[in-house]
C-alpha cells in the first residue's frame, strides 16, 4: 500500500515542468531533487514530503522522452503519481526507474489537494480517506509490480540474468 497527502496539477504536465531541461547537466542525487517540479510549482519539494502523492489529469509526463522527470520524482521520494492519462514514454521511465504510476480516467476531477490517499497497486484500489471515496482503477500486471518491488528495470534484469 502506499499513502501520503495529494499534490496537484492539472494537464498535459510536460516532462520540462515536471524536471527542466536547464538542469539535465546535474546527476547528484541531492541536486536533482531540488528542481522537481519546479516549472510549475517551484516551492514542491519544500512542501512535498516523502511518500506524498502526484495527482493530475490527462497527458502526464508528456513533451520529451527525458527519463530523467521520473528519476526525479522518484528521488524526491514521492510515493506514486496518479493520472487521468499518462503519456506512454513518462509510463515506462516510471516503471523502469521504481516510481509506482496508476491511470484511471477522471480521478483527478474526484481527489483533492491536501486529501489522504492510499494506493494498492495489486488491486487497482485508490482510497480517499479525507472524504471516504473509493475507486477502482486497472491492477498493475504482476511483471510491473516485480519491476517496482526490484527497484526498477535494471536491478530487475540484472536479477533476471544473475549479475
Amino acid at each position: 500500500m502506499i499513502s501520503g497527502k495529494v499534490w496537484k496539477y492539472g494537464q498535459n504536465v510536460n516532462t520540462d515542468a515536471i524536471y527542466p531541461a536547464k538542469y539535465l547537466v546535474h546527476f547528484e542525487p541531492e541536486e536533482v531533487v531540488r528542481h522537481v517540479m519546479e516549472g510549475l510549482d517551484p516551492e514542491f519539494i519544500a512542501k512535498a514530503k516523502p511518500g506524498d502523492i502526484i495527482v493530475a489529469g490527462d497527458n502526464f509526463g508528456c513533451g520529451s522522452a527525458r527519463e530523467q522527470a521520473a528519476m526525479a520524482i522518484k528521488l524526491a521520494q514521492i510515493g506514486a503519481v496518479v493520472a487521468d492519462s499518462f503519456n506512454r514514454t513518462f509510463y515506462r521511465n516510471a516503471i523502469n526507474n521504481a516510481l509506482p504510476v496508476i491511470a484511471l480516467k477522471g480521478i483527478s476531477k474526484e481527489i483533492a489537494e491536501g486529501d489522504e490517499i492510499e494506493i494498492d497497486m495489486e488491486t487497482g484500489k485508490i482510497i480517499d480517506h479525507t472524504i471516504g471515496k473509493q475507486w477502482s482503477a486497472v491492477p498493475t500486471p504482476g511483471f510491473i509490480l516485480d519491476i517496482l518491488n526490484m527497484g526498477g528495470a535494471i536491478a530487475y534484469y540484472r536479477g533476471k540474468i544473475g549479475h
